[in-house]
Order: structure tokens, then C-alpha cells, then sequence
């Protein structure tokens, strides 16, 4: 579980990032991120939809990148806000392979750039 403090709970939040932040696209994932000027410690939201799977798959999803992200986080620019959005492969892949795809989209967005 992702501490509160670091959490992106606004549905406003979420979608202001997902259309005006930096995008980076991989196999099983997308990751979007918008870095504020606020001094608020990092945040992180994650979209599964139901493209994904049924209620018990998303789920499952959703708690083997809950942990991953949460080990990136510190590492993030403080106003940073992210959120991942799981593509319908994460459903078959495993955890080496979802953090393979973040770290890359992460290294992505903070090497060069991203691309919107």
C-alpha cells in the first residue's frame, strides 16, 4: 500500500496529468507524468481498466505495480505526479516484467523527455 501522503486521489488530479503531462507508452503499461511546482512529496495513481480484465485481474495487476511504484517514488521530482495506466498485456505478465516496463518508461521520461 502506497502511504497516504503519497497517493493521487482526485479524479481531477488524475486527468489533469493524463492530458497535460509527459507520456511514455511500453508493452504492458503507460506511464504519464506531470511535475508541479508545488513542494508536495511525489504522487502516484494507477488506472486498470476493464480492457485489462475482470475485477480479480485488475486487481492483481494492481497490487504487483502498487510496490514497484512505490520503490521509484523517492526518486521522483518533489510536485511530481504519476500515473500509471495498465494496458490489457499486464493482465498475462509477470512482476519482472512490469517493473522492466516502468523503469523504462520512467528512464524515458526523465532522459528525454517523453513524447505526448
Amino acid at each position: 500500500m502506497l502511504p497516504a501522503a503519497y497517493r493521487l486521489r482526485s479524479g481531477r488530479d488524475i486527468a489533469a496529468t493524463v492530458r497535460g503531462g509527459r507520456r511514455a507508452g511500453r508493452r504492458t503499461l503507460v506511464v504519464h507524468l506531470a511535475v508541479d511546482a508545488e513542494p508536495l512529496p511525489p504522487r502516484a495513481a494507477f488506472v486498470v481498466s476493464r480492457a485489462v480484465g475482470g475485477a480479480v485481474v485488475r486487481n492483481t495487476v494492481t497490487r504487483r505495480l502498487r510496490p514497484l511504484v512505490a520503490a521509484r517514488l523517492p526518486g521522483l521530482p518533489a510536485g511530481s505526479r504519476l500515473v500509471v495506466r495498465a494496458l490489457p498485456p499486464a493482465a498475462q505478465a509477470d512482476s519482472a516484467t512490469l517493473e522492466t516496463d516502468l523503469a523504462a518508461a520512467l528512464d524515458r521520461l526523465a532522459g528525454t523527455g517523453g513524447r505526448r
